[in-house]
């Protein structure tokens, strides 16, 4: 089974993308929560031959991927897909004095990904990991906080319909970040409203396998946050 993991810097984790540096299997996945996920998945079920591989590129927005998703997505014929993506879309959505409040680009983009993803493979698992952020933590975005909250939550209405809508795994991120965050400060889980530490990955990883379970069949998760 191979399970391909995309998305934007959040999965890219500084993953090595040169093919000269194939060879070197410490980095191929990056240090992200899919690092995390490949590494339990390979340890707990060795036997399953499992072949992960990660495609998530830093600054990605869903335009993005739908550009390279021929090569990145479909030439790698998974047979599990995994993506979370729309925090950029979020950050730098309009720009200075043309706000718009609208996500129908993300919505449009991400549709079609999955589209081209089921017409190449109708047998293929997906799972939509829910875009997430600490609004009020966010650096160097573009677009004000107000604008910000409101794309993000029409993203995540967006990615829980597609989910319903392709008969994937939708994996809910934002209440559970938020939880978190009573616990310790936001930047121990999102250092810079965006970007998860080592402890929000891995709380993205426990998320993953609660979700996972009858795609992956295990009885009870492998890892939980």
């Amino acid at each position: 089974m191979k399970i391909l993991f995309q998305g934007d810097s959040i999965t890219d984790g500084n993953r090595y993308k040169s093919r000269a540096s194939e060879w070197d299997k410490n980095h191929q996945i990056g240090h992200s929560y899919a690092y995390i996920v490949t590494g339990l998945l390979g340890l707990a079920f060795p036997e399953r031959h499992y072949e992960f591989v990660n495609r998530g590129v830093s600054g990605s927005q869903t335009e993005n991927l739908l550009a390279r998703w021929e090569e990145d997505a479909l030439a790698p014929d998974p047979d599990v897909l995994s993506v979370l993506v729309g925090i950029n879309d979020c950050l730098f959505h309009g720009s200075a004095g043309i706000w718009d409040l609208s996500a129908a680009d993300y919505e449009r983009n991400y549709r079609r990904i999955l589209t081209l993803s089921k017409e190449k493979n109708p047998a293929l698992k997906i799972i939509l990991l829910e875009p997430f952020a600490h609004i009020a933590g966010q650096k160097n975005a573009a677009a004000p906080a107000v604008v910000r909250e409101a794309i993000l939550k029409q993203e995540q209405k967006i990615v829980r319909r597609l989910a319903a809508e392709f008969g994937a795994v939708f994996v809910p991120l934002q209440e559970e970040f938020d939880r978190a965050m009573t616990r310790r400060e936001p930047a121990y889980w999102i250092w810079d409203g965006t970007h998860p530490t080592e402890a929000g990955h891995a709380l993205i990883a426990g998320q993953f396998f609660r979700y996972t379970k009858e795609i992956f069949g295990y009885e009870t998760p492998v890892f939980s946050s």
